[in-house]
């Protein structure tokens, strides 16, 4: 995918003095009293900010934060907490500027916060006029929020079709170069976990897979709908039965080409959904009436994971169980490890993916942890994200 880069700018010279807008994803928990509880975003965008000052910029910096009402703000809309984080981690003063839309005080080697940018009249529909007003504001648009990148509004697409120039911040440059890896132009074999409550939530995005994939590992209350189509018992399970046929659809698509859904040789039951239930690991076949199936079982696992070892890339969106409770969450942590030991090619997203990772420690042993989960799943859907297509086209225009 060409777009323009933010660094390539620099390198080339073209930032040094000028106007930098840079859409950043500062959209952090506050508890309460309006303290951040975790800061992850905002010390991920850190280096584009870095970056931007240290090439001689005038840096404006915006985000959303929360789900405000435009036109109408409320003391809990302010990215005033995020200007106090950010003055800490930068070491330096952050103003934070209000009605900024008609223009903003800034000179080269400076940095303001813009305050949340939903708060804009016209933001989520992308407004033309607001979307002008923006590119005016600036001389270089940069787009650095992939959490947003599935959004076109003002400040993630009409701005970046107005400015005089729009790229890609690291951020959204990392995850462009991750995703094409994984899917664009993956070593083989591609493996695909998709995990989740429901298959109507990922029914796209397994079409989608199934299109390519090598193998694709379900799991969740989606395997149980797979394990379904696949005449097998599930109990009182969560699962789908109207998507059954969609699910053994989805099972001759791969199996046409040669690929594979494996289905669960065992499982892990609980006549209770408790984190205190006592588990039972059963082979799939004999699952009971009054069983819910709340893991994969070690069978199952160890099958996965020598897949997940010998594959050559893999995609990780969702947990194989309800890794929440300790009793079932040893499916999702052998996944996990595998994951973490496989020489492979790996990129995760989702939020229940995230936590998972976080709590079997494998962080550093993760190739790419997409930031966006929302952008994650589009992608995974075969979209054509707004961003990518907007600064792409951006760029073809440059070279014209």
């Amino acid at each position: 995918m060409h777009v323009l880069r933010f660094t390539d700018l620099i390198d080339s010279g073209r930032v040094a003095g000028k106007r930098v807008f840079i859409r950043a994803d500062l959209n952090v928990p506050l508890d309460d009293a309006g303290r951040i509880t975790e800061d992850t975003r905002i010390r991920a965008s850190l280096p584009c900010i870095e970056q931007a000052l240290a090439a001689g910029a005038a840096v404006m910096v915006t985000s959303h934060l929360g789900r405000p009402k435009e036109g109408a703000p409320q003391p809990g809309d302010t990215l005033a907490p995020v200007a106090a984080r950010l003055a800490e981690l930068l070491g330096r003063d952050v103003p934070l500027k209000a009605d900024w839309v008609d223009g903003v005080a800034v000179a080269p080697g400076e940095l303001v916060l813009l305050e949340n940018c939903r708060l804009n009249v016209g933001e989520k529909k992308n407004d033309d006029a607001l979307a002008r007003k923006l590119g005016a504001l600036c001389d270089v648009f940069v787009h650095d929020a992939f959490g947003t990148a599935h959004r076109a509004e003002a400040s993630t697409y009409g701005i970046a079709e107005y400015a005089p120039l729009a790229c890609a911040g690291p951020l959204l440059a990392a995850e462009m170069d991750a995703i094409t890896r994984a899917l664009a132009a993956p070593k083989r074999p591609l493996v695909a976990i998709v995990a989740g409550s429901k298959v109507s939530t990922k029914l796209a995005i397994l079409q989608s897979l199934a299109k390519n994939v090598d193998q694709l590992i379900v799991g969740g209350g989606i395997a149980n709908t797979f394990m379904l189509a696949s005449g097998l018992p599930i109990g009182k399970s969560l699962a789908e039965h109207a998507l059954v046929d969609e699910a053994r659809a989805v099972i001759e698509q791969m199996r046409a080409r040669g690929a594979a859904v494996p289905i669960p040789v065992d499982v892990v039951t609980a006549t209770a959904f408790s984190a205190d239930a006592e588990p039972h690991v059963k082979a799939a076949a004999d699952v009971q009436e009054a069983d819910l199936i709340l893991d994969i079982g070690p069978r199952t696992a160890e099958q996965l994971a020598e897949q997940l070892k010998a594959a050559g890339t893999i995609v990780w969106n969702g947990p194989v169980g309800v890794f929440e409770f300790p009793a079932f969450a040893k499916g999702t942590e052998a996944i996990a490890r595998a994951i973490a030991a496989s020489p492979a090619f790996s990129i995760a997203g989702g939020g229940d993916t995230l936590a998972a990772i976080a709590a079997f420690g494998i962080g550093d042993d993760v190739d790419y942890i997409s930031t966006g989960g929302g952008a994650f799943l589009e992608v995974l859907e075969g979209r054509e994200l707004p961003a990518f297509e907007v600064l792409q086209r951006r760029a073809d225009e440059a070279m014209r």
